[in-house]
């Protein structure tokens, strides 16, 4: 995991109302490093010769208002357009982003919290993390395709369980595992985030099976598996 601070006057005003939020990231289009802004086109954004703007979505991991800056953390592994802008990127390069997006509103009525992952998914539950409750009973589970991710979390009453991809299993299916055998009891609120086929597997799970209500629940994709690019792509 890489962090990257953004930072400059445009940041005034900024706002990020609650965790696990998401901002947009425009990267540079070309090798030269020049960021060129794209056009709405009443159904996509575009840039002038009619590419696709490179757009990638992160967790405003740290907003400081008074300086001005704003942390994303980018998973650096394999290949990926943040990942190569971030490795290579140096200070006063530009960058540009939208948002916030929505956040997770927490239930302080809530029983007891289930958060789960892959590794994109780490700044958001960091951010719920420093965010819940601490008289809350919460649980963590996360999926790591590779040891080195397991990194230091926030130092809170919840119980983490680190789980491991098999070598060669598709993306997801240790958070799909980790998922099901948890014990959600009554009362309970879950928030999950990783790879969009995992997730709606975990979806189906928790609505079909379990009978969880939508108001309980918090489920989204932040990757798709397949799409180059993606697996840099969080709303990490």
């Amino acid at each position: 995991m890489l962090r990257v601070t953004l930072a400059g006057p445009e940041l005034q005003g900024l706002t990020v109302e609650h965790p696990a939020a998401s901002v947009r990231l425009l990267l540079p289009s070309s090798a030269s490093g020049e960021l060129v802004f794209p056009a709405w086109n009443g159904n996509e954004f575009l840039l002038p010769d009619g590419r696709r703007p490179v757009i990638r979505t992160f967790t405003p991991r740290r907003l400081d208002r008074d300086a001005l800056e704003l942390d994303v953390e980018i998973v650096i592994h394999g290949q990926g357009a943040a990942t190569e802008w971030a490795e290579a990127v140096e200070p006063g390069a530009p960058a540009a982003i939208s948002g916030p997006g929505r956040g997770y509103v927490v239930d302080r009525d809530a029983r007891a919290f289930l958060l789960a992952g892959d590794e994109t998914a780490i700044p958001a539950i960091s951010q719920l993390l420093e965010t819940l409750p601490a008289e809350i009973p919460t649980k963590v589970r996360i999926e790591v395709a590779h040891p080195d991710a397991r990194l230091a979390l926030p130092a809170t009453h919840a119980a983490v369980e680190w789980r491991d991809l098999p070598p060669g299993a598709p993306a997801g299916d240790a958070l799909v595992a980790a998922v099901e055998d948890a014990d959600i009891a009554v009362g309970t609120r879950v928030w999950v985030a990783g790879e969009a086929a995992a997730v709606q597997r975990i979806r189906r799970h928790l609505f079909d099976q379990r009978g969880l209500s939508r108001a309980e629940t918090w489920v989204r994709g932040y990757w798709q598996r397949g799409r180059r690019g993606d697996a840099d792509n969080v709303s990490s």
